[in-house]
């Protein structure tokens, strides 16, 4: 299977404002040290980790949301790495992002039609409404909801929304950052089960964050777990799971909590 993604030796650093001194440049935090994967496509990688392990960036760097300060990141046969934002234009609507708090990334302003068409419309996609419509139905919400506002709507639709406009566009790639860490577990199933049928019925690569395995483990093929900058273990995720090879990766595993000791991570000897 092709690779759509491959990352070599991805680094990235960012200005340390707490400690800026008074006068000159603030110092660098090396926040991503040496990362190096791939994601062949149609596949679904969960991105997992703790607070400041460096997922969320990662991820702001494969859709060039952030530049990395080294290393390399080749979308599809192309290098990305440094590409103006003139030569991403023609790439980004292939590659989307679904962002953790969807008040916060939905124009508050706007109906939820216009919402999901502004993408196509900022790309001269014609027919963009008639697309935002099918893009709803696509993540379970009627038609009549493209004459609603963001305030009107629950979280879990908020982030349905979310995950229309993403798709509205037809991508071969979505980033999917916490989207469901804010919902209920009723919520969290209904999304998780629409991500699901997008990649079977629309052939699409999700990289998915979070920092719960056990969201992880219900959507992914494969995980990457990251600590402090670094991966620290690439599974497929059944393996990963029954025969976790990283203290961290076992550590976080052992955070779930199952009341059902019979569970097989409870098993490892």
């Amino acid at each position: 299977m092709a690779d759509l993604y491959r990352i070599e030796d991805l680094r990235l650093s960012l200005p340390d404002m707490a400690n800026k001194p008074l006068f000159g440049a603030a110092p660098r935090i090396e926040i991503l040290k040496g990362l190096s994967f791939s994601v062949p496509k149609g596949q679904v990688l969960g991105i997992v980790g703790g607070s400041g392990s460096g997922k969320s960036t990662l991820g702001r760097a494969m859709v060039r949301l952030l530049e990395p300060t080294g290393g390399r990141i080749r979308f599809d046969g192309t290098d990305i790495t440094h590409l103006s934002e003139a030569g991403l234009r023609p790439l980004r609507r292939r590659f989307q992002m679904i962002f953790q708090d969807p008040m916060s990334s939905l124009n508050p302003r706007q109906s939820v039609g216009r919402i999901i068409a502004a993408p196509l419309t900022l790309h001269g996609i014609p027919e963009a409404r008639a697309r935002a419509l099918e893009a709803l139905e696509r993540v379970g919400l009627p038609r009549g909801f493209a004459a609603r506002y963001p305030h009107q709507l629950s979280g879990g639709q908020r982030q349905r929304i979310g995950i229309a406009r993403a798709i509205a566009l037809n991508p071969d790639f979505i980033l999917a950052d916490e989207i469901v860490s804010g919902l209920d577990v009723s919520s969290q199933a209904q999304v998780l089960s629409i991500l699901r049928d997008l990649v079977r019925d629309m052939g699409l690569t999700l990289a998915f964050i979070s920092h719960d395995l056990s969201v992880i483990r219900r959507l992914c093929d494969r995980v990457l777990v990251l600590q402090n900058g670094e991966i620290v273990e690439d599974a497929p995720c059944e393996a990963l799971f029954s025969a976790p090879q990283a203290d961290y990766t076992r550590m976080l595993l052992d955070a779930i909590p199952d009341p059902d000791p019979q569970n097989a991570w409870f098993e490892r000897a």
